[in-house]
């Protein structure tokens, strides 16, 4: 099974019918007749400067140093005491004391 299949309930015929009733009763949302859907245009399209704007405000902001990605080997010792001492932070714990280790100034 998979997750998207476990996420899916399904609703009886009554249910459906109850909510089928209250959409159809709710006058400040008619359901779209085929010409209008025919009509429809993709957001993107409707919208652009709106979905351009969108667009840009996703994810994190660039930063002006972004961290460099490397590969290192340490001791299975050291990485689980920050596991365990820092939690989620981890990483950004050790970087933390790296740099006092290094006498380097906090970035940013």
């Amino acid at each position: 099974m998979t997750n998207l299949s476990r996420r899916i309930r399904t609703v009886s015929d009554k249910k459906e019918a109850e909510i089928q009733r209250k959409i159809a009763s709710d006058p400040d949302a008619p359901e779209a007749t085929d010409e209008q859907l025919a009509q429809a245009k993709p957001f993107a399209e409707a919208l652009p400067d709106l979905a351009e704007s969108i667009k840009r405000a996703r994810g994190r902001p660039a930063v002006e140093k972004p961290r460099q990605q490397i590969s290192i080997r340490l001791d299975p010792d050291l990485i689980e005491y920050y596991k365990k001492t820092c939690g989620k932070g981890w990483q950004s714990r050790m970087n933390e004391d790296l740099r006092k280790a290094a006498g380097l100034k906090k970035a940013g």
